[in-house]
């Protein structure tokens, strides 16, 4: 594509990252097939080719955000389908993440829409806050067809139906500690304990450190640690993101210096995608750009890290039919495809994949907050043909996925890592209904 930036312009490193992006797109318009949302609502504007033009009008003229761009840069899931499609290597992640920074900066939304957004930043990213406003939600649910009939308000009727009825206890693997390895030790790794998931789903956690100890692998919790700046990152709040990525960068850095680290275990994969890319977000940071990189490095998603350890056979073989659902930020954003669905089957589970599951479910962080409508066709989608492979349950890697999924079907949707737990002599993961337990081998 070619571009027209002034030297000016291209002085400043955002906007040359992005003219650099832009120049590399050659409007072939494989990525429309693969985006939900041009899928969806088949406006070129809401596609992956339409929304650069739009981006790269308003970075060449040097212009604020106005209402068309922010329409569409908002319709935009970040699923990055596009860049696993693309065939020209068009980093529209990065681009994107500069649109939406650059929106935050000169954008003014509608009154409410800004609030509902500083809401979602201050309460989301904090274990404690979030988990209070879950407890309040039941005092909202009588008005959410209330909150439905009038537009700008949706987003608050979207969260009070994805707000779970009850809530797990808190958990202390959460707290800051060492879990030693059981056995003879083979490794050393520290365990983002996360947000939002901590609240939502702990035994996540849980039957991570459950399985990788008994395999042999020390866990570090450090203290300090945050979340990682996702949430905010894709709002286009950039000031709150690298904010986070530094503190998670220092935590990490001192648990590097203490006792070594071969691995970053990260159990939700959004958030594996945001760390994996704390070494470009904070390149232009003198003080963080070799530690950022150095984090990045050895950020792993938990499949990804199992995949790599000599696993003995399983003790226990349940011959269940799960249907995996590849999270978007798994296999887009990470390019983790294989090792989540050979481990599930190497544990002895008969896998099953549901057609279109290059498309997002419409969870997507804050999405299905702020975008429900496309959001709620996206799940019926998704649901739908996770539901056809016949499966007696789901297992996936992200929590946002869970909670969107679990919204819309009876099957039981299990994160994989407790699923391998179970099936490596840990316990069987609570909520899976009916599914027969299997046979010890």
């Amino acid at each position: 594509m070619q571009t027209n930036f002034s030297l000016a312009q291209l002085a400043d490193p955002h906007i040359a990252e992005s003219e650099s992006i832009l120049r590399k797109c050659v409007h072939c318009g494989f990525c429309t097939a693969t985006c939900p949302t041009y899928v969806t609502l088949g406006n070129e504007l809401d596609s992956p080719r339409g929304r650069i033009y739009l981006i790269k009008d308003m970075l060449e003229n040097g212009r604020a955000a106005d209402e068309q761009v922010v329409t569409h840069i908002d319709r935009c899931l970040s699923c990055l389908a596009c860049m696993t499609t693309c065939p020209s290597g068009v980093n529209y992640m990065h681009l994107v993440d500069h649109a939406r920074a650059h929106i935050e900066k000169t954008y003014k939304r509608p009154l409410i829409d800004r609030l509902i957004r500083k809401v979602l930043a201050a309460v989301l990213p904090y274990p404690a806050r979030f988990r209070a406003a879950l407890k309040l939600a039941p005092l909202g649910r009588p008005f959410i067809d209330l909150f439905d009939n009038i537009k700008p308000l949706k987003p608050v009727a979207a969260m009070l139906r994805l707000a779970p009825p009850t809530l797990p206890a808190a958990s202390s693997v959460s707290q800051p500690a060492t879990h030693p390895a059981i056995g003879a030790k083979i490794g050393r790794v520290a365990l983002l304990t996360g947000c939002a998931q901590s609240v939502l789903d702990p035994a996540i956690n849980e039957a991570t450190v459950s399985l990788l100890t008994r395999l042999g692998v020390e866990i570090v919790v450090p203290a300090g640690e945050g979340c990682c700046g996702a949430l905010v990152h894709h709002m286009g709040r950039e000031a709150a993101a690298l904010e986070a990525a530094r503190r998670n960068v220092d935590v990490w850095t001192r648990a590097i210096e203490d006792g070594g680290l071969d691995a970053i275990i990260i159990t939700a994969s959004g958030c594996g995608t945001t760390i994996k890319d704390y070494g470009f977000m904070l390149r232009l940071d003198p003080a963080y750009a070799e530690k950022a990189a150095r984090v990045s490095a050895l950020a792993k998603d938990v499949t990804e890290y199992l995949a790599t350890l000599d696993l003995p056979q399983p003790t226990l073989k349940t011959g269940l039919t799960v249907a995996y659902h590849s999270a978007c930020s798994m296999q887009h954003g990470q390019k983790i495809v294989r090792q989540p669905k050979d481990l599930l089957t190497r544990a002895g589970f008969i896998v099953r994949e549901p057609r279109e599951g290059h498309l997002c479910c419409g969870s997507a962080g804050t999405y299905n907050i702020l975008q429900p409508e496309i959001s709620q066709t996206l799940k019926a989608r998704k649901v739908k043909n996770i539901e056809a492979t016949g499966a007696a349950l789901i297992a996936t890697g992200n929590i946002g996925c869970i909670t969107q999924i679990a919204s819309g079907t009876a099957l039981p949707i299990v994160h994989t890592v407790r699923l391998l737990d179970w099936a490596y002599g840990g316990k069987r993961p609570e909520g899976m209904g009916n599914a027969a337990v299997g046979n010890r081998q």
